[in-house]
């Protein structure tokens, strides 16, 4: 049996100004003759991953799935670590199958003391073949650990163990070669709707970041120019009083949800009261972003604009 290698570039491919292909990914790393499964290599496009779109990703995803269709145990996708955590959760959205769709990449590129790619992809690879990864859907494995896409974060600009979980922690190990999953979140729904990458072009969400004294001017005429907004919010899921109208009346006009700047915890529901808390813009018709970071938000949000699926009710799941 097979397992499917999708390369799309990032810091595991840098050689200098060498681009390495998934041959040379492989050729670089220890352990796969004792993989006991044969790579099937497709490179695509190699390009930075803030340069990376919905669409392009949703082409990987398909191609990813005609291979499990087709008999392959799984599937790795290597790119780059900077989008890497909305990647994985907009795969996680529209996949299908119970073999897993595993995602990797590297902080330090093979010209560096102690690159950790061929680590990660040899990780990865076991993970993909693992019986035991089945029915998690995507996920993301890094330093040997398994992360849930759902719960994953980067949370670090150069440390080899930049990402982690924070509500939850990795979901499993990979040790001495044996991959060990500890607990089995639950699947969701996901999209119901098809994806069409071209339809996601049309699709535009706007993520905005309270601040210190915001006054808000940058949302003026936002529900002319966009189909969405995800808040990051303070705290628990807060803004200046000063923004909650403005924020009530986009609401009217756009599905804007509610989700919290911190990077760990959950919007709250009915704790606070007074204007520009969580109970005064839920009541002025935010949607609850409940344990969802702002950015998996708005890959979500847009997703279901994209797909015509009911946005309160996908994140009533998803909160």
């Amino acid at each position: 049996m097979s397992v499917a290698l999708f390369t799309l570039g990032g810091t595991i491919s840098m050689a200098g100004s060498q681009r390495l292909t998934g041959a040379d990914l492989t050729a670089a790393m220890p352990g796969l003759p004792d993989l006991g499964h044969q790579v099937e290599i497709q490179d695509i496009e190699k390009v930075p991953s803030a340069n990376l779109t919905a669409a392009k990703l949703l082409e990987v995803v398909d191609a990813a799935s005609k291979a499990v269709a087709a008999g392959a145990a799984g599937a790795v996708v290597t790119q780059g670590t900077d989008t890497l955590e909305e990647s994985a959760f907009l795969a996680d959205l529209v996949w299908p199958h119970p073999q897993p769709l595993v995602f990797t990449g590297a902080m330090r590129n093979p010209t560096l003391a102690g690159p950790d790619g061929p680590a990660n992809l040899l990780a990865a690879l076991r993970v993909a073949c693992s019986p035991a990864a089945r029915d998690l859907g995507a996920l993301v494995v890094f330093n040997e650990e398994i992360h849930a896409a759902r719960w994953v974060r980067k949370t670090h600009s150069t440390s080899t163990a930049t990402f982690v979980s924070p509500n939850t922690g990795p979901i499993g190990h990979v040790v001495e070669d044996q991959v060990r999953v500890l607990t089995r979140p639950q699947r969701l729904d996901g999209v119901q709707g098809s994806a069409e990458p071209t339809e996601l072009d049309r699709i535009h969400v706007a993520l905005y970041t309270v601040t210190l004294d915001d006054d808000g001017l940058l949302l003026r005429g936002l529900a002319d120019t966009h189909q969405g907004l995800v808040i990051a919010g303070y705290g628990v899921g807060h803004v200046p009083a000063a923004l909650a109208p403005v924020l009530g009346e986009l609401a009217t006009r756009i599905p804007v949800v509610l989700t919290s700047r911190t990077g760990a915890g959950s919007v709250v529901r009915n704790t606070y009261h007074s204007p520009g808390s969580e109970t005064d813009l839920l009541q002025r018709g935010l949607i609850d972003g409940g344990f969802l970071d702002p950015y998996k938000a708005r890959v979500l949000l847009r997703l279901l604009l994209a797909t015509d699926d009911d946005v309160e009710t996908a994140f009533s799941q998803y909160a």
